[in-house]
């Protein structure tokens, strides 16, 4: 048998081994998990998430998961905390500890201290009966039937459930804590996910920035506002304030071919009526949608009322990177 087919097989295998370690846990997912989920629901301080080694790795991404979705969390190295760093934990928090065997050494050296500081303890241990899961408020069992490494000697299967665990954690705190999609975005200003959730509000040009003129308005003077605004078109509104139509570029250049004098007329000569218009609350990407579909460059945003509150402009979405 040649080196490839191995070396595919063992793959495979790496990969079975760790979808087990990960269905594993369904079962385990009790009364112990909801008291887990309850303790970081009603924690008045950080979560402090802790762990050696390959532990030490999945807790920083849990650690990341956690605060990335509305729970204020940070990873504090056991090591470091025993030599200096205890000031960090507080009786409010509570701490997320990570140890496969329950006996890694910088860990339960901890455990005095975050006793008698008073803070809260979960400890995810592959064994419930170590000295990490007797010491702590709560445990959750991520132990595995062998690791994926062909000696069983590194972490891999264990690591990977490990972090399973952190996120089934994370994902049912997010729920619990009604943390929503805006929630998310204003979490995340700088990065595509969180642009992709911006709302149309944070987008569209409002107050003074938003092209406006009324319906007797003379064309001289929508050209001017048009010009000034430069979003290539304008709203248009009637005597009581509400959106009546709207005028874009496009009809100018028609208007300019059809009529030889287009200055004796007026906004409300010329406008486009029952303009589509979006609300302020719609996802920026559904406007874009809405603009693609209707091969359009820019939409109104209104009230219920029909009072005008914006206008979102294809350019406003190239420059969020949205496109």
């Amino acid at each position: 048998m040649s080196d490839a087919p191995r070396a595919l097989d063992l793959a495979r295998k790496v990969l079975r081994t760790e979808a087990d370690a990960i269905l594993g846990l369904i079962d385990r997912i009790d009364g112990e998990f909801e008291r887990a989920v309850q303790l970081l629901f009603e924690c008045r301080g950080r979560a402090i998430v802790t762990g050696m080694g390959k532990s030490g790795i999945i807790c920083r991404k849990i650690a990341a998961t956690l605060s990335s979705t509305g729970t204020s969390a940070y990873f504090l190295h056991p090591a470091e905390a025993i030599h200096g760093d205890l000031g960090a934990i507080r009786e409010e928090d509570v701490v997320l500890a990570l140890s496969y065997s329950g006996e890694t050494e910088e860990l339960v050296r901890l455990l005095e201290s975050i006793r008698r500081i008073g803070a809260r303890l979960i400890a995810m241990t592959g064994d419930p009966r170590s000295t990490l899961a007797r010491a702590a408020d709560v445990t959750l069992d991520c132990s595995i039937a062998e690791e994926a490494c062909p000696m069983n000697l590194v972490p891999t299967a264990s690591t990977t459930a490990a972090l399973a665990l952190g996120d089934a954690l994370a994902m049912t705190l997010l729920v619990r804590k009604g943390f929503r999609e805006e929630d998310f975005a204003s979490l995340h200003p700088g990065g595509r996910l969180g642009r992709r959730l911006m709302r149309v509000e944070n987008v569209m040009h409002a107050g003074d920035a938003a092209p406006v003129v009324r319906v007797d308005t003379p064309m001289h003077d929508v050209f001017h506002v048009m010009s000034d605004k430069r979003l290539g078109m304008t709203c248009v509104i009637d005597d009581t304030g509400r959106l009546a139509g709207i005028f874009t570029d496009g009809d100018l250049r028609r208007l300019m071919i059809a009529s030889a004098d287009v200055l004796s007329l007026t906004a409300g000569d010329v406008m486009k009526r029952n303009p589509r218009t979006i609300r302020r609350e719609m996802l920026a990407v559904e406007a874009l949608r809405i603009m693609e579909t209707h091969k359009i460059t820019s939409v109104v945003v209104a009230s219920e009322t029909g009072h005008i509150e914006g206008v979102v402009h294809l350019h406003d979405l190239w420059r969020t990177q949205m496109i």
